[in-house]
């Protein structure tokens, strides 16, 4: 279908009785599925009109670290916890995790409004939400406000960028899955155009976009983005745009400083002048739109296959908490080794972790609601060889080649 005719049929979309566009094909938890996550109330004024949902595991680290997980279309914060894991990570690793939830009110499709200049937008919108939630989190938990990060899926992703451009100085990372750069769409067809065909622009425009979003000036956030190259509802070109947006806002060159596999896929390394990786790439070969998932490097699963999360043969969930740098120190309590929420139980790894049906139109049409609402650098090697290919990446990680 050409572009124009799917503009045409975002247009008449609203009047279709019953299609609520990817709903049908996101995650929500099945009956009698219990979830960890929390609902809080009374967060701020929340212009954006998004429910704040949080887990906190009862024996946090030392400066506990806060992660923001965004769903994507159609699905929940429950249903994406439950699929990718991420409150078994905060369980197992001792730190905090928040995760905004969109309301039909807002999009019919449950997508953040990611190209809405009034959701995107410093101090306004969901934006503005997503921060007085950070806020609140850090207060009520006593969390590091340096160690704030924040990732997300598909609108989640785009979120994601939308986040980090307009309070960098909020956030130490972010991990964008399957997502778009900051600032290239304002309306649905600028959206949808995106999506579909990401047009290639100069890098110092894409970073303009960044810096312009807020009066910071560094330094700025490091980034890992992720993205499926078989991804016909998000174009994988974005991943590049995404990574040429902030290379140029770390003036980083736009070639790799490295380039090698991760559990078998591709994954490219920028680091800055201190030796820090800043940003990375991951390319997930013959990988649809979705959250790729996997056994982590601790030989732990977390999440579980569904729609939009995919098993892949890689965690992301655990590369991304790694990335981050939440991997580094596994809990010691000195009584039980449980790290206890309100409301599960789960497990702690006690091993130290090294940094390790494709949706039809309707997929591609989760903009449409939005107009109707108000690494690793060289350093000493430091563990065990493992045959070059396709784990190089984590030998040289584990070796501390990269960080």
């Amino acid at each position: 279908m050409s572009l124009a005719k799917n503009v045409e049929f975002l247009h008449h979309l609203p009047k279709l009785n019953g299609f609520n566009g990817l709903a049908a094909f996101g995650r929500g938890l099945a009956p009698g599925v219990h979830s960890p996550l929390f609902e809080i109330t009374g967060f701020g004024t929340n212009p954006g009109a998004l429910r704040m949902f949080s887990f906190v595991p009862e024996h946090l680290q030392p400066a506990p670290a806060l992660v923001v997980v965004l769903h994507g279309c159609g699905q929940t914060a429950a249903g994406y916890d439950l699929g990718t894991g991420w409150s078994t990570l905060a369980n197992h690793y001792g730190f905090a995790l928040l995760m905004p939830e969109q309301q039909a009110s807002n999009n019919a499709n449950t997508c953040f409004n990611w190209f809405n200049p009034e959701d995107t937008t410093r101090d306004e919108g969901e934006a503005c939400s997503i921060r007085q939630m950070i806020a609140h989190m850090v207060a009520d938990h006593k969390l590091d406000p340096r160690r704030i990060y924040v990732t997300g899926l598909s609108a989640g992703g785009a979120m994601t960028s939308v986040m980090l451009a307009t309070y960098p100085e909020v956030f130490a990372g972010g991990a964008i899955i399957a997502g778009l750069p900051y600032g290239i769409a304002s309306n649905v067809r600028e959206a949808l155009s995106g999506m579909m065909q990401s047009s290639s622009r100069p890098a110092s425009e894409l970073g303009d976009l960044v810096r312009n979003a807020s009066k910071h000036k560094g330094p700025w956030p490091k980034l890992s983005v992720w993205h499926g190259s078989a991804d016909r509802t998000v174009n994988p070109a974005n991943a590049d745009e995404i990574v040429k947006q902030w290379l140029d806002v770390h003036q980083l060159p736009q070639a790799p400083m490295s380039a090698a596999d991760v559990d078998g896929y591709p994954r490219e390394v920028w680091w800055n002048a201190d030796g820090e990786t800043v940003v990375e790439s991951y390319t997930i070969t013959d990988m649809a739109h979705g959250t790729p998932l996997g056994i982590a490097d601790n030989d732990e699963r977390y999440g579980e296959g569904g729609a939009f999360l995919i098993e892949a043969g890689i965690s992301s969930s655990y590369h991304i908490a790694n990335f981050f740098g939440l991997t580094e120190r596994v809990r010691q309590p000195k009584a039980a080794p449980t790290g206890v929420s309100r409301e599960r139980t789960g497990t702690i790894s006690m091993t130290v972790p090294v940094p390790a049906p494709e949706p039809d139109l309707a997929a591609i049409l989760w903009p449409q609601a939005a107009s109707s609402r108000r690494a690793e650098p060289p350093k000493k090697p430091r563990r065990r060889a493992i045959d070059v290919g396709a784990v190089i990446t984590r030998a040289l990680t584990a070796a501390g080649l990269m960080k």
